[in-house]
């Protein structure tokens, strides 16, 4: 807390501000840190066009993501050549994945594959290594994505972790976990609800949510946020090696 103070110097007093409290910056911070300085020193890249990638990453959602599926649901030409290409046929809705920022190709940006759910399948992502994702399509990747719990315990028990989210599939539905990588970026096209044969893209679009398309939640007529029930982890992974091994 940021309050003032008093003591005392030759028998008077002045006030001075307490320092501000600085959290503590963890490990990976301290790594991506190191590594940009390294990439800029050697000139990967500018500090400014570090900068101009960063504020173009804050401004993008998942609105392109939506528009997609929502297209893809009304229009079985663009359904088709979409699974058959993602990365030209997003140049359709406005988004290049050459370009995405508008000032040079991201050098993780090389692949798009959009994964179609069906009745009987249910396709998840996950970067087990790190946090790979489609932020051209869906913006920023959300924290529990990145987090070692999501990452670690997706692949070894995904009927929990989606149930963790509130989602409970029947078990004649197969789970296929897709793991995003530095050559591929994945997105799942969910099944399309009942009781929207009638609505407009736009109307579609709104109940086509981030966590939808991640493969967390399913689509719903009156869900247009991502709002799940947090349940606590069942066998949850700790994130460092000095608090032993998963819990089983």
């Amino acid at each position: 807390m940021n309050t003032p103070h008093k003591h005392g110097h030759d028998g008077g007093g002045h006030e001075h501000k307490a320092a501000p409290m600085v959290e503590e910056i963890t490990d990976y911070e301290v790594l991506e840190i190191a590594v940009r300085e390294l990439a800029i020193e050697h000139g990967l890249f500018t500090a400014e066009d570090h900068r101009t990638f960063t504020e173009w990453a804050e401004s993008v959602g998942p609105a392109a993501g939506s528009r997609l599926v929502a297209k893809a649901w009304t229009d079985p030409a663009f359904k088709a050549r979409l699974l058959e290409d993602g990365t030209e046929v997003s140049k359709e809705i406005g988004i290049d994945w050459a370009e995405p920022t508008g000032s040079g190709t991201p050098s993780d940006y090389t692949n798009f594959r959009v994964l179609e759910d069906t009745p009987t399948l249910h396709h998840v992502i996950v970067c087990t290594l790190c946090s790979c994702y489609p932020r051209p399509m869906l913006g920023m990747s959300p924290e529990w994505y990145r987090s070692t719990n999501y990452r670690r315990r997706l692949v070894r028990w995904p009927r929990q972790v989606l149930a963790e989210f509130g989602l409970v599939l029947p078990p004649e539905v197969e789970i296929r976990i897709e793991d995003s990588n530095q050559k591929c970026r994945f997105m799942v096209l969910p099944v399309r609800p009942e009781g929207t044969e009638n609505w407009t893209e736009e109307q579609l679009a709104a109940i086509v949510t981030r966590d939808c398309m991640i493969g967390v939640a399913l689509p719903r007529p009156g869900r247009t946020a991502d709002v799940h029930p947090i349940h606590k982890a069942r066998r949850p992974v700790q994130s460092s090696p000095q608090h032993g091994r998963a819990a089983e």
